[in-house]
């Protein structure tokens, strides 16, 4: 069957995938994780894929306290693994990629977490992507 999907959802999926992995194989490069990938036949990652991984993971102190001041009463460690890395990766975008809308971003998050996760997973990354879209520079700051 084939995937009606744009080249860009895909890449973004695989990109999702390589994150959501490497919070399994800390040790695990990118690069690895891409090779073992294609070996396996899983995909061969499209180099928008490996740009937004490798940029999440480079920039994931970052991005983890732009998602932090946001959570109200949760922490990182308590998100789901998939949610999270949704979170980082749609944050990724949103703070390091001007050339993609901020509204496709969190569409496409949302989509994300409801292909990977659990029922509460797309209302909760659609509300905490909404709260820091919607943040004031200076509050992001303050909450940092």
């Amino acid at each position: 069957m084939e995937d009606k999907r744009s080249k860009r959802s895909i890449a973004r999926e695989q990109a999702f995938i390589l994150i959501f992995e490497k919070s399994f194989n800390a040790d695990t490069s990118i690069n690895e994780l891409v090779d073992f990938a294609r070996e396996t036949e899983l995909f061969d990652a499209d180099p928008f894929a490996v740009k937004s991984a490798t940029l999440t993971l480079e920039h994931q102190n970052e991005i983890d306290e732009i998602i932090t001041p946001k959570l109200r009463g949760w922490t990182l460690s308590r998100i789901s693994k998939v949610s999270l890395a949704v979170l980082r990766l749609a944050v990724c975008e949103m703070k390091f990629m001007d050339d993609i809308p901020v509204g496709v971003t969190i569409n496409e998050a949302v989509n994300l977490a409801k292909a990977y996760g659990s029922d509460r997973d797309p209302k909760f990354v659609n509300g905490l992507l909404s709260a820091i879209k919607n943040a004031k520079p200076d509050e992001q700051e303050e909450d940092a």
